[in-house]
């Protein structure tokens, strides 16, 4: 009996990995339809007490859901219109790229011979394409254009789930077996979201902010571009902060010298010290909730799955599973594994 038992518990774990990998598979497939949805949902997760707040001002909820989208379109508008007006300048400077980048390169010659490494900055160069660049520019600058009807199809669909916002506990409720205890859970998951969200979005307008006034100050071409580059990429944890700072301190290498370089490097380690090592930690309180290797970890799978938008929301897509898993006997051991124990102590 015993023996039966294990097989019987083995083939159950079997067909769940299986139907696992199969779920996993069809999202990967469905990521151009699944994409949108969930990042349509986060933003209205996000937006709803914000509509909340407009009522309890007596705004009546379609007249705040208009305003509040309306305002959303007229920033999107202004920011792509700037963007689109710096990404045309780039895509024009591009060819000075190539003639500049040959004297650092000729300077680092014999550093790098004093090393055994040998390298031929003839040779080098002719690697350094400006057409795929320009190629590359070119076609940021159609998806840019592109990406209008897609914002539009987005902002669309967050009106609709906003405006289903009111009936959504009902229904949840009908469809549960445990309605008290699973509307407990969703509500403890949209509170830790909306919560992560909210402050790391304001933190990450405030972080692109400061590298923008900082990169303007020292007089970089482009800083609007890094300073939205730097916006964007602070959603990403551990890494997105670095990834934001390489692209301003090669283009100061190259058209500034080492020692402007190192001007920008130490502008970004400061920013990234104090909003990302203090104010972050102490706004967003005692912490998510998970450990440092899941967040690690979360950002990978979710970047695999579902691309840029996974990583992004690499750490609320994990909270969420982390709620789910505590409220189903098989899945609070792997939530206990999930969790970042030293928060509790």
């Amino acid at each position: 009996m015993a023996k039966t038992g294990i097989t019987l518990n083995g083939l159950k774990i079997a067909i769940m990995l299986g139907m696992l990998v199969i779920i996993l598979t069809g999202i990967r497939f469905a990521a151009d339809i699944v994409v949108p949805f969930i990042l349509a949902l986060f933003i209205s997760v996000v937006l709803n007490p914000v509509v909340q707040w407009l009522e309890r001002l007596r705004v009546p909820r379609v007249l705040a859901i208009s305003l509040l989208i309306g305002l959303i379109i007229l920033v999107a508008v202004l920011l792509l219109a700037t963007l689109g007006t710096s990404l045309n300048e780039l895509a024009r400077t591009l060819p000075q790229y190539r003639s500049s980048l040959v004297v650092p390169l000729q300077n680092l010659e014999p550093w790098l011979q004093r090393f055994g490494i040998e390298v031929s900055v003839n040779e080098l160069v002719k690697y350094i394409d400006p057409n795929a660049a320009m190629t590359f520019v070119t076609s940021l600058l159609t998806q840019l254009t592109n990406a209008m009807s897609s914002i539009f199809l987005l902002l669309l669909t967050v009106v609709f789930m906003l405006f289903e916002v009111p009936q959504l506990p009902t229904k949840l409720k009908q469809m549960m077996v445990r309605p008290v205890e699973g509307m407990a859970a969703i509500q403890r998951a949209i509170d830790s979201v909306s919560h992560y969200l909210v402050l790391k979005t304001a933190i990450s307008v405030v972080t692109g902010l400061v590298a923008w006034a900082m990169l303007a100050a020292l007089d970089v071409r482009f800083a609007f571009i890094w300073g939205l580059l730097a916006f964007a990429l602070n959603y990403i944890p551990n890494i997105g902060s670095v990834l934001a700072a390489i692209p301003p301190i090669l283009q100061v290498l190259v058209f500034g010298g080492l020692y402007d370089a190192l001007v920008v490097l130490a502008g970004y380690l400061a920013i990234n010290m104090v909003f990302g090592n203090i104010l972050e930690p102490r706004i967003m309180g005692r912490g998510l909730g998970l450990s440092t290797l899941v967040v690690f970890l979360s950002l990978i799978f979710w970047g695999w799955l579902l691309g840029p938008v996974g990583m992004m929301l690499s750490v609320p897509l994990t909270i969420v599973v982390k709620i789910g898993l505590e409220n189903t006997e098989g899945g609070k051991s792997i939530a206990v594994l999930l969790s970042d124990l030293s928060k509790k102590a």
